[in-house]
């Protein structure tokens, strides 16, 4: 009887209370390790290893600005005469307190906006136009032949010899200035890229038309990655001589800029205007050329792995081209190269050579003859089976 009760018991339903939360146990919490002292110490030695370089480029940098300006301060101080004179120079101390002066000035902060936004706009005409023209140049004998006369003629005119005809060729003194600037950063990025574009291995070349590739995907995958280091040059040269053409073009023909402060302090005998002005200028080259080389950095990531056995050309994973093939069955032939959907191989950019890429030669060059008929036989048979 009490076991039938106690059935009779657990049959019943049970009613929960909606007011009492059923009990939760509380979820653990892990503590992070604690980094002691030597395991602090191990990272910064692991640190300073791996950014040595860096470390020792930052300290000598410091050290020749504080040299130059420790010589500037002595030779201003002592007003030194000897053939170079610097009885009218301004001492550092002079030219940081006006430039504390200028910086609460926005009339200055204008002139720099405005030098900027020139140096912008014809930097990037010049690289829009003189990139793809350089490629096109270096891919095509006919198109170099044609047009590289042209440009050497002009490229020895300095930018400011072209003050006077950019005055009479554009309506307003904005687009002159643009335009001398486009001048003086065009040719140093044609000639470097088309520099580049003549540095390309042609062993490369040769292997990916080997390989079945299309001239787009020659000139993609090829010629405009081997050239890249050469154009990044060719930009910083280029902004270099983009900011000397703006300055130069600002103090004979312009009313505001960086280079027309300059030059309005000159005329009204305001030294230490003349020295800030010089270093603005030296500060915004430098920012724009560091801010070149880090787009390089970037785009070009296989650039800091020099191999000292590319004789400065440098590998990387992904600086290869993806080109398709596949064995050609039949024929007599256990590997054929072909193009095709099915698989995928990737060539590194100076361990490529023909004895890798067609085997049955084992070391000698196959003639580009020889290429084109072995291409134009594996069309013909896949057409066949078509």
């Amino acid at each position: 009887m009490e076991r039938l009760a106690l059935k009779a018991d657990a049959s019943e339903p049970v009613e929960i209370c909606p007011h009492i939360a059923p009990e939760v146990s509380p979820p653990r919490v892990i503590a992070a390790p604690e980094i002691g002292a030597a395991t602090f110490t191990k990272l910064a030695r692991r640190w300073l290893a791996l950014n040595r370089g860096t470390l020792r480029a930052v300290v000598l940098g410091t050290l020749a600005l504080l040299a130059f300006l420790l010589a500037w301060h002595l030779l201003t101080k002592y007003r030194v005469n000897v053939y170079v004179r610097f009885l009218n120079v301004p001492s550092p101390e002079q030219v940081l307190e006006r430039a504390a002066r200028a910086f609460k000035d926005p009339k200055f902060f204008s002139h720099v906006v405005l030098s900027c936004r020139r140096i912008l706009i014809g930097f990037l005409l010049a690289t829009i136009v003189a990139v793809p023209l350089g490629l096109v140049m270096g891919r095509f004998r006919v198109i170099r032949e044609f047009i590289f006369p042209v440009s050497e003629v002009f490229r020895p005119i300095p930018a400011i010899a072209w003050v006077p005809m950019s005055i009479m060729l554009w309506p307003s003194n904005e687009e002159s200035i643009v335009f001398i600037t486009f001048l003086g950063s065009f040719f140093p990025i044609l000639i470097n890229t088309l520099h580049g574009m003549k540095m390309v291995d042609q062993v490369l070349v040769r292997a990916a038309q080997c390989l079945g590739a299309r001239e787009t995907a020659i000139f993609r995958e090829v010629y405009f990655p081997a050239a890249l280091p050469h154009i990044f040059t060719g930009l910083t040269v280029g902004m270099g001589v983009a900011w000397v053409s703006l300055i130069a073009a600002e103090m004979i023909s312009g009313q505001f800029g960086i280079g027309y402060f300059t030059w309005e302090a000159y005329s009204l005998g305001q030294y230490s205007d003349i020295a800030l002005g010089m270093i603005c200028i030296g500060v915004l080259g430098l920012a724009s050329s560091a801010a070149i080389r880090g787009l390089g950095h970037v785009v070009m990531p296989w650039a800091a792995r020099h191999d000292p056995r590319s004789k400065g050309i440098c590998r990387h994973p992904r600086f290869s081209a993806v080109l398709r093939y596949a064995p050609e069955r039949g024929r007599g032939r256990q590997q054929s190269l072909a193009p095709c959907r099915s698989r995928r191989v990737r060539f590194d950019y100076r361990t490529v050579g023909l004895r890798q890429v067609h085997p049955p030669q084992r070391g000698r060059g196959l003639p580009q003859a020889d290429w084109r008929d072995d291409h134009r036989r594996w069309r013909s048979g896949r057409r066949t089976k078509r």
